[in-house]
């Protein structure tokens, strides 16, 4: 399928979607090699994904189809058989007594109309356009259970595992997991899928095979096959069906083998924006004000798996710019970004965080991003770049974005450096969303609350009927009443005021009480306005981040205030 591209520059400028200057831009992306027009304009964040499913749809002179925000069943999909929908790359969008509708990446496609009306006789046919990965994610409804393809590759292929393998990626890649898991067990192996933040069990494989397949992990991943009994790291890239993807690989030895984790490093990222991401429009204009200094640092703390690394390759998007110089050192490289320049740490060769660091600093780029500080030399090269005129990014591990500071306190920064340097401190969580498909409204009590996953809540949700919102549990989110995530926040601006507080070694609890008094709110609260708004549930939010025990209300702030106030005074009249 050929798209014309300048048909869809045209559809996109009359839109007012892109402008002469975007074009230019990706244009020079291009030009740079290894991206397409579309890939460009996706990851400067010009357009998303919907957008450019539009344009290339009007370029085709059909309407368009959304099959991410449709509830497509299995049966629907398998109503046409599935060797004419994967030669024709079609699928039933919709159907009633006289019309139906299909949708397809190419509507080109010869003699298309009289092959659907072969399979519907009588009925009035329309045709629509998708994005190629939507129509692909919809054919995984012809396949049968892994574990019967398992068992069908065993009877039938000499290449077992490089088989088994490519079934296992392209499960993940279609349901969009972000961890696989390898678990041996005494006779099977567990094969499980993490997606939206739950596992789920995807099959079972008999252990006799799975040396050959933990064998070709390794191969794939440059890691050792004759090491057993040590933990090894590594990352793999898998192409398949024009699929490409890269993996970060973690093995380490269990009771019953070596267990593998697969981190699936998704492209997504590449067009994903602030609202994408979740943040408040609050929110956005502060983290866009940090990164418009042109020195400092911005910090993003939360646990392994919080949308750490992909908050910060948003921004980096949002600067990457011809005329920026940015330099990332990673471990991994987990997002390849055309125009930055990634360096990927490497402990074999002596490139560490420090000294890939301290050459980058000497090399004297606009942005940095640091992917996690890990020590103290790290945190003290990092905050000395912050303070010679760079913008530094990093992440970094605290529970919250107050505790942040007496942390790095605690490593051994110095208070004057990090009070001169600090621009805004982010702290984030993943809750899953609510499935568009069978999000149904449902009215609570205070009573309703009264559990113990619930308890303290009821005071954030103030009334006698409040109406909240919760999935049915239906075909289209695997019967879970969700599906996506979304962030949750709390982002703490470093003021004068906070400037003045992070010298004198404060406390995280007065860090958060400081920047009450100046708006910041909770991840809780966070959430909890998302709960509010339809995009979470009061479940999910609690199961991810739970009420705090305190609520430091404005009330509370002064009466901290006045508190310590009054034992100042009391302390000084005691001494006299």
């Amino acid at each position: 399928m050929k798209i014309e591209i300048e048909n869809i520059k045209e559809v996109l400028v009359a839109g007012s979607y892109i402008s002469d200057e975007d074009i230019k831009n990706a244009e020079a992306l291009v030009k740079a090699g290894g991206v397409t027009f579309i890939d460009a304009l996706l990851r400067n964040g010009v357009v998303n994904n919907d957008i450019v499913g539009q344009a290339i749809a009007e370029s085709y002179k059909v309407p368009y189809s959304d099959l991410n925000s449709a509830a497509i069943t299995p049966d629907q999909v398998r109503k046409i058989p599935e060797e004419a929908a994967k030669k024709l790359r079609v699928v039933l969008f919709t159907e009633d007594e006289k019309e139906l509708t299909v949708t397809t990446d190419n509507p080109t496609t010869a003699g298309l109309e009289g092959e659907i009306e072969k399979i519907f006789p009588g009925k009035k046919i329309k045709i629509t356009y998708s994005l190629a990965e939507d129509i692909e994610s919809m054919f995984i409804h012809y396949e049968k259970p892994l574990d019967t393809r398992f068992s069908k590759i065993i009877e039938e292929s000499e290449r077992v595992a490089p088989e088994i393998l490519e079934e296992i990626f392209d499960d993940a890649i279609t349901y969009k997991a972000s961890d696989i898991h390898f678990e041996p067990q005494a006779v099977t192996v567990l094969i499980r899928f993490r997606v939206d933040g739950v596992l789920h069990e995807a099959g079972r494989l008999p252990k006799e095979y799975y040396e050959n397949v933990l064998n070709r992990i390794k191969v794939k991943s440059a890691l050792r096959i004759d090491e057993h009994y040590a933990a090894q790291d590594g990352s793999l890239h898998y192409e398949h069906k024009g699929i490409a993807v890269d993996m970060r690989t973690s093995i380490i030895p269990i009771v019953e083998g070596e267990k593998v984790v697969l981190r699936v490093l998704g492209s997504y990222v590449q067009g994903l924006t602030f609202n994408d991401l979740g943040l408040t429009q609050q929110n956005q204009d502060l983290l866009r004000e940090a990164s418009e200094k042109p020195f400092g640092m911005i910090l993003v703390v939360g646990p392994t798996g919080s949308g750490k690394t992909t908050t910060l390759y948003s921004l980096l998007k949002m600067l990457n710019t011809p005329d920026t110089n940015i330099t990332t050192i990673e471990d991994p490289v987990e997002y390849k970004v055309q125009g930055l320049n990634q360096i990927q740490v490497n402990l074999a060769t002596g490139l560490t965080f420090v000294r890939g660091l301290r050459s980058v600093v000497r090399q004297d780029p606009d942005i940095i991003l640091v992917g996690e500080i890990r020590d103290l030399e790290t945190a003290e090269i990092s905050v000395n770049a912050a303070l010679t005129g760079h913008l530094l990014l990093s992440t970094f591990h605290a529970n919250d974005a107050a505790t942040a500071v007496p942390r790095l306190l605690d490593m051994g920064i110095e208070p004057f450096l990090l009070s001169s340097t600090m621009n805004i401190i982010i702290a984030q969580r993943l809750v899953r969303k609510i499935c568009d498909h069978c999000k149904h409204s449902v009215v609570k009590n205070p009573s309703d609350f009264d559990t113990p996953q619930l308890k303290g809540v009821a005071k954030y949700l103030p009334g006698k009927d409040i109406t909240l919102y919760e999935g049915k549990k239906c075909e289209a989110c695997g019967f879970t009443g969700y599906k996506g995530r979304t962030s949750i926040y709390e982002v703490i601006r470093v003021t004068p005021t906070l400037q003045e507080l992070l010298v004198k070694r404060p406390s995280a609890q007065e860090i958060w009480i400081q920047a009450r008094k100046e708006g910041a709110k909770s991840v809780f609260e966070d959430g909890i306005e998302k709960v509010k708004s339809g995009l979470t549930t009061i479940e999910e939010l609690v199961r991810i981040a739970p009420p705090p025990d305190l609520i430091l209300r404005e009330d509370d702030v002064k009466d901290k205030v006045t508190t310590s106030k009054s034992v100042s005074k009391a302390v000084k009249k005691n001494k006299k």
